[in-house]
């Protein structure tokens, strides 16, 4: 074949590579999962995670969407539709200009903030049956727009303590409020989607070790252990033909240390004979 023929025939094509298998988390402002993540980048380095932030009203849609494996979120959610594990309950503040009354306080109830302008935004999180104080002429869209209406001096907010936190001024302070609902923050997934590695990450935010989890990894790493075991268990069992000196106080066996006894041998110094002596 001249180079001519061998430059224009076809090249086979190069195989595909396998898609990339990970984990895909989302979580709603306020949540910090990074003590989770850094406990999968551990624990399965072989697996990237990525995170998804997404607002509060939309994280279910997202899990049903199956735009995330798995979400941390504050409930509640359908659970016909997804799966939940509580985790925790965050406790609820008004938050308020440092110059307020309120600021005064360590701890406040409804009736201390009854005549006040009380925001309630529409991604609100705490389910009300009635905000308490006076509501606003018009309801902020966000979370992070009615910060910005306390910091005007346009009325107080409630909210979970870690979006307190989360959108902290230094010209807002916040305090415990008392009588009011509280968030409840869960990971959630889709119920028909319990896959493997959900199971994995279910296991790491429950605290289970490696191996008391539950799942595939879980098999994977008993069966290193078992075998691991039985290979130890060998080396020691091929080391047992070796001969041993006896231990301190253990007499050797063999012809060779039989005791003497009768008149082949004088008696050990000190010591008495079998026989006891005849007094004269």
């Amino acid at each position: 074949m001249t180079g001519s023929d061998a430059s224009s025939s076809p090249s086979a094509p190069a195989p595909s590579a396998p898609p990339a298998v990970s984990f895909r988390l989302a979580y709603v402002p306020g949540v910090t999962p990074s003590k989770w993540v850094r406990i999968w980048q551990e624990r399965l380095p072989d697996v990237p995670l990525e995170l998804v932030q997404v607002e509060a009203a939309e994280a279910a849609g997202l899990l049903r969407g199956r735009g995330a494996d798995a979400a941390f979120l504050r409930l509640p959610v359908d659970r016909t539709e997804l799966s939940a594990i509580p985790l925790y309950t965050e406790t609820t503040v008004v938050v308020v200009p440092k110059d307020h009354l309120v600021a005064a306080a360590e701890e406040v109830t409804v009736e201390d903030i009854a005549d006040d302008i009380v925001l309630h935004p529409l991604d609100d999180t705490l389910d009300w049956e009635a905000p308490p104080g006076r509501p606003a002429f018009e309801r902020p869209a966000t979370t992070a727009d009615a910060i910005e209406l306390v910091a005007a001096g346009i009325g107080l907010l409630v909210v979970p303590q870690s979006l307190a936190r989360l959108y902290h001024r230094k010209d807002l302070t916040y305090r415990t409020l008392t009588g009011t609902p509280q968030s409840q923050v869960a990971l959630s997934w889709p119920e028909d989607a319990t896959t493997d590695l959900v199971e994995d990450f279910i296991g790491i935010v429950r605290g289970r070790t490696v191996n008391s989890s539950r799942g595939r990894r879980s098999d994977e790493q008993a069966s290193k252990t078992d075998r691991a075991a039985k290979a130890a268990k060998n080396a020691k069992g091929a080391g047992s033909g070796r001969s041993e000196k006896p231990k301190q106080g253990q007499k050797p066996s063999g012809s060779g240390a039989r005791r003497r006894s009768g008149g082949g041998g004088a008696a050990p110094r000190g010591g008495r004979s079998g026989k006891p002596r005849r007094r004269s």
